[in-house]
């Protein structure tokens, strides 16, 4: 997120494309990097975000946030938090199972956490978000490619131009501009490094489903 954004105005929108079906979607937000002149304005954007956030049974209309899938995966978003609190990490909310029946967990904002703690480095794939701060745009580039994972990720700015050549720089299958998890139809839509081979949708994705056969013909 580079320093020209207003935290507030784009808070919603990061939240939900972190936060939705409790983070348990493969495309999700899974670690934030902001420029350190909106870094506390974020971290309390999304912290109030994650606090009016209504967890609960997904038969209640009113719940917008439900239960992690089963009990390996709620085991190990605790332990990625745990061990992010044991590195000095600060919860700003959440940061534990919620008491009471079922694998429900607190939407967690984690700030003073730093690369190389497991939470930031591992797919916690549930309601965790790491936001780190950095000073320079190249470094930031650097430490979001820093990783095994590339489905996705996004430039958030003001300026569309700088936006979309520095998601071009990004080492994943989609880079974003001002959204995330945006899918068409027509777009293929697949991962780099260790997140999948081949690509769905669009006609590079058809072209999954078919069996190419090459007839070659020498003159008699």
């Amino acid at each position: 997120m580079l320093q020209d954004v207003d935290p507030v105005r784009i808070a919603e929108k990061l939240f939900l494309s972190s936060f939705s079906n409790c983070g348990q979607v493969c495309i999700a937000i899974k670690r934030v990097y902001a420029h350190e002149s909106i870094y506390m304005r974020l971290v309390e954007a999304l912290a109030e975000q994650a606090r009016q956030a209504k967890v609960g049974d997904g038969f209640d209309p009113a719940s917008q946030i439900g239960p992690l899938n089963n009990r390996m995966q709620f085991e190990r978003v605790i332990s990625l938090v745990d061990d992010a609190k044991r590195s000095g990490a600060r919860m700003v909310t959440g940061g534990g199972p919620r008491r009471g029946p079922g694998y429900f967990f607190d939407p967690t904002i984690v700030a003073d956490i730093h690369d190389g703690t497991r939470l930031v480095d591992e797919e916690q794939f549930g309601p965790a978000l790491p936001i780190m701060p950095y000073r320079d745009v190249d470094e930031a580039l650097m430490r979001a490619n820093a990783t095994h994972y590339g489905l996705g990720g996004s430039i958030w700015t003001n300026d569309i131009a700088r936006g979309t050549a520095l998601a071009a720089e990004l080492e994943c299958g989609t880079g974003w501009v001002n959204q995330h998890g945006a899918l068409d139809n027509s777009v293929p839509f697949g991962g780099a490094k260790w997140s999948g081979l081949g690509h769905e949708l669009g006609a590079l994705g058809l072209e999954g489903y078919t069996q190419p056969q090459v007839v070659r013909v020498a003159k008699g």
